[in-house]
């Protein structure tokens, strides 16, 4: 299992920095998409709702510089755990910091998807409404993905409960025990 959890690391640490990348190399395309997406000007438009649109430039792109900024330290923490898993891995148990690591990265990533883009954005912009500015597909993606390498990081954790044939909790396999 630190084997599938090293790799699921690396790979969401890869994607996350192509991302933060993309949007610093490529800026204005993912300008206009945060935008639109706060300005809600492709939405529904209803009176109810549109007291929430930010049209100020200004608040758009300090949101576009904070999500980089976030991306950017998602992807430097998970590209430090996979480091860590990789050193772990041929020290066959140094695992605890790797796995520390990449809960970090992945937590900052689903928060980013999550709470980011499917609650603020897709729920509190009305993000959902728009066909042309709907970044929801895209954020459950990444959130899936996340998630996934996430439980895997987890999975036979040596505090991870296991239930035994007995019905007692035992210490997962690859726990470290420590002679008298």
């Amino acid at each position: 299992m630190p084997l599938a959890a090293a790799l699921l690391t690396a790979t969401v640490a890869l994607h996350i920095a192509l991302i933060a990348f993309g949007n610093i190399t490529d800026y204005g395309t993912n300008q206009q998409f945060v935008r639109h997406v706060l300005a809600m000007d492709t939405t529904f438009r209803d009176p109810d709702l549109m007291w929430r649109a930010i049209t100020s430039h200004t608040l758009q792109d300090a949101a576009y510089l904070a999500i980089i900024a976030w991306e950017s330290l998602a992807a430097l923490v998970l590209i430090a755990a996979t480091a860590l898993w990789a050193v772990g891995l041929r020290r066959h148990g140094a695992l605890a910091r790797a796995r520390l690591f990449s809960t970090f990265g992945l937590l900052m990533v689903l928060l980013l998807f999550g709470a980011g883009f499917l609650a603020i954005g897709g729920e509190w912009f009305s993000m959902w409404q728009s066909k042309s500015w709907n970044g929801l597909e895209a954020a459950t993606r990444n959130l899936t993905l996340a998630g996934i390498a996430l439980l895997v990081v987890h999975l036979g954790a040596p505090n991870a409960p296991r239930a035994e044939a007995s019905g007692t909790e035992q210490p997962a396999p690859d726990a470290v025990t420590t002679a008298p």
